[in-house]
């Protein structure tokens, strides 16, 4: 073998760099735990992309790559970051993703992946018996919420249409109701199936953002008017910008009276169903036929993990039911342990693990503790929020999301847009905080999403301190 090459697989220079990052990660946990470092270093892009395109580490040392990595990326594990819904992750779990993609086992089919294949459906039964899915109840891994919500609503397409899809194609105007908060991901999802913009029928919220449920009826009726025939309600558990939880037992009862497919988004906050004080949220979310939740959100783990779970286990065989001439037979059987014969993906990475390791380490406790203390912050810092004189809170938080804005008394709703997006960008530039920005009825809202355990109250009033600082900035 070359020597370089064979340099490339050492062992021995394996185990020497792989002592060293697991250092400068320990040293990187315990500056950002410390708030010795910055939630973020903003750099503008035309000056990150000139520094990696010349980049070159010093005396070609990988330790070196790696801090300038670590150096010039968002800070997840710091207290003060609470902007996009991706959670610090179990170092475990980290570790154990590290594990994972040494191994590398592909999980098309089992015998790529017998060891990752087995843990999935260990893990799939548990999250069907939290859910409350009975016997029937089946699911896999997938990457990410956007293919998660693409699988169910093509399983719902199947569940919805007699002809063979995979034959013979779609000929019918078909449509998905969908509250006007949910995740773009759906919306995305149905343009790619071919559903178009009316297709998309989008439901207005109440005062609380969730689905109004009242106006299910109408757009039903509307729909078919116009010879679209409704297949599906989506639920959002809760939506992306607001964090709000629709009325999952309504939905479900509306699907049961119109014999629609019931899909429950809880990409974000379904993890809330190992949360003893928080799983009454999810109320409803036992009818559904399809759901999604995300282990990288509120479940600890590293991007990216996705459970899609089904209440018909068979739906999860028949969405993609083909045959590939060199993996298997097209077949009519059930077989749990190839699970390319269920999802989008072929090659799948061993996402399973990651889950597995915390659950079989720490219990199912540790996603109880994680949920019910984030969503307690989210609750805390509404309060602090409705205690300063010139802070606005959008809505009563049902989770750690939370909107508000600063409000100076006499401005107009276009200037306050104005203040709040100037503001945001000023705080980002500091780096003290990473918080981000929404709209909500047409008026720019500040949005944090308390993803990190060690988040303080203390650190909700600096917080507030620093927005007040910016605005001077303004």
């Amino acid at each position: 073998m070359d020597k370089q090459l064979e340099n490339v697989y050492d062992p021995e220079e394996f185990n020497k760099t792989g002592h060293e990052l697991v250092e400068l990660l320990t040293e990187y946990l315990r500056q950002a735990k410390n708030q010795e470092i910055q939630a973020i270093n903003w750099k503008e892009p035309a000056d990150q992309y000139e520094f990696w395109k010349n980049f070159q580490p010093e005396n070609n040392d990988p330790i070196d790559l790696f801090k300038n990595i670590v150096d010039r990326s968002i800070h997840i594990h710091h207290p003060k970051y609470m902007g996009h819904q991706l959670c610090p992750p179990a170092p475990l779990s980290a570790l154990t993703g590290l594990l994972g993609e040494l191994v590398n086992n592909g999980m098309a089919i089992y015998e790529m992946g017998p060891a990752g294949t087995a843990i999935e459906k260990v893990i799939i039964e548990k999250l069907a018996e939290k859910i409350g899915f009975e016997t029937g109840g089946d699911g896999y891994i997938t990457s990410g919420g956007t293919i998660g919500n693409l699988t169910a609503m093509l399983a719902a397409r199947q569940n919805a249409v007699e002809s063979d899809i995979w034959e013979d194609g779609v000929s019918e105007r078909l449509g998905i109701m969908v509250s006007s908060e949910a995740h773009y991901s759906v919306d995305r999802a149905l343009r790619i199936m071919g559903f178009g913009a009316a297709g998309i029928i989008k439901i207005p919220v109440n005062d609380d953002f969730c689905l109004d449920t009242e106006l299910l009826e109408e757009y039903y009726n509307s729909a078919g008017k116009k010879g679209i025939k409704v297949i599906a309600v989506v639920g959002c558990a809760p939506s992306t910008s607001t964090g709000m939880y629709d009325d999952l037992e309504l939905i479900a009862e509306f699907c049961r009276l119109k014999k629609l497919w019931f899909h429950v988004d809880g990409a974000h906050g379904g993890g809330a169903i190992f949360s003893n004080k928080y799983k009454p949220l999810l109320k409803g979310m036992e009818y559904a036929d399809s759901v999604v939740i995300d282990g990288h959100k509120m479940l600890m783990t590293p991007a990216l993990m996705t459970f899609v779970m089904f209440k018909n286990k068979d739906v999860s065989y028949s969405t993609f039911n083909q045959k590939a001439q060199y993996l298997w037979e097209k077949s009519q059987d059930e077989e749990w342990f190839n699970l390319a014969r269920r999802t989008i993906e072929c090659t799948k990475l061993m996402m399973s693990i990651k889950f597995y390791s915390l659950l079989l380490i720490y219990g199912e406790e540790i996603f109880d503790k994680s949920v019910t203390h984030l969503y307690n912050l989210g609750k805390e810092f509404a309060y602090k929020i409705k205690q300063r004189k010139n802070f606005e809170l959008a809505l009563e938080p049902h989770s750690n999301i939370v909107c508000f804005r600063y409000h100076k008394s006499g401005a107009s709703d276009k200037k306050l847009d104005e203040i709040n997006s100037t503001i945001r960008n000023n705080l980002l530039k500091t780096g003290e905080f990473y918080i981000v920005q929404t709209t909500l009825n047409d008026r720019v809202y500040l949005r944090t999403t308390i993803m990190n355990p060690a988040t303080t109250p203390d650190i909700f009033e600096e917080l507030l301190d620093s927005i007040e600082v910016c605005y001077e900035m303004v």
